[in-house]
């Protein structure tokens, strides 16, 4: 594991405007996180930012995903930065923007070889052709399209689909009632109720049994996997989530697993938080967790 170092990748690409003539501001979040010393604290290089195309809100049920071509491009350029990090020995922290960055992240490790994933989440993402009459926002699909289910511009670059097995995924944080989908797919799911009720230690057995024959695994962290009690600055706050203690516990426990290739944090909203407490608490979650790799 190298040393860290923090891109921002602040693309809203994948969600659905909260409201007409308003765009999502989880763009915002790299900066509101960098605000609170993340980049300092963490001790890490500055990576820079890789800028997203133009938020295109317009959609329809006949019409493609939304922001499709968008995502598409921003996808290509994410992933060789992300590339470019590797390759001179960092370990990538990628400041989202919302889940659609995921694409980048593990098409670069599917370049590389064969890499598993660890997708935190409050909901599974797990929206596509085969379960949905249309589909529309990849923030929202992002765990279908790295396991190959969807438009084929964002899920076959380079005939590299799927850019991640079935087999070689963890979802953790779901709540209960979100992860029958995945659960019929046969991904392996552990929700935020057996988390918090019954500990780290069956996620993290089951986070070793997977990667360890991989080449690696990447962490994908949706911040709604918290319960708005601690953040509700995300754009589908759902109650039953974790803790932040117990998504550090778990943060810390596959970070020591061998072959963590890097993560990313998605979906905070800092228009949601204006006096910035919430941004404050998921800056020193991701110092806690990751202070072991300084």
């Amino acid at each position: 594991m190298g040393n860290l170092v923090l891109l921002d990748a602040p693309s809203n690409l994948g969600l659905r405007p909260p409201a007409e003539g308003v765009v999502p501001g989880c763009y915002k979040a790299p900066g509101a996180l960098r605000d609170h010393g993340l980049l300092t604290r963490l001790g890490a290089a500055d990576g820079g930012v890789v800028t997203p195309p133009r938020y295109l809100p317009d959609w329809s049920p006949d019409g493609r995903v939304r922001n499709a071509a968008g995502i598409a491009a921003y996808t290509a350029a994410l992933a060789g930065r992300v590339a470019k990090i590797r390759a001179d020995g960092g370990f990538p922290v990628v400041l989202g923007g919302d889940c659609s960055i995921a694409l980048a992240a593990m098409l670069t490790l599917r370049r590389e070889g064969r890499f598993g994933i660890v997708y935190f989440d409050g909901h599974d993402d797990f929206r596509h052709p085969g379960n949905s009459d249309f589909v529309a926002n990849v923030g929202g699909e992002a765990l279908a399209v790295v396991t190959g289910r969807g438009a084929p511009e964002l899920t076959d670059v380079d005939g590299l689909s799927p850019y991640v097995r079935d087999e070689d995924v963890l979802v953790l944080g779901v709540r209960a009632e979100e992860s029958a989908e995945a659960r019929e797919a046969g991904l392996r799911v552990v929700t935020s109720q057996e988390l918090m009720a019954s500990g780290t230690e069956e996620a993290l057995a089951a986070a070793r049994e997977i990667f360890a024959p991989l080449d690696g695994f990447w962490i994908h962290i949706d911040i709604d996997t918290l319960d708005p009690e601690f953040v509700s600055a995300v754009d589908s706050p759902d109650p039953g989530g974790l803790s932040p203690d117990r998504l550090v516990e778990l943060l810390r426990g596959l970070l020591a697993i061998p072959g963590a290739a890097g993560l990313e944090l998605t979906i905070f909203d800092p228009d949601l938080d204006p006096d910035g407490t919430q941004a404050a608490l998921v800056t020193d979650c991701l110092v806690r967790a990751l202070e072991g790799l300084r």
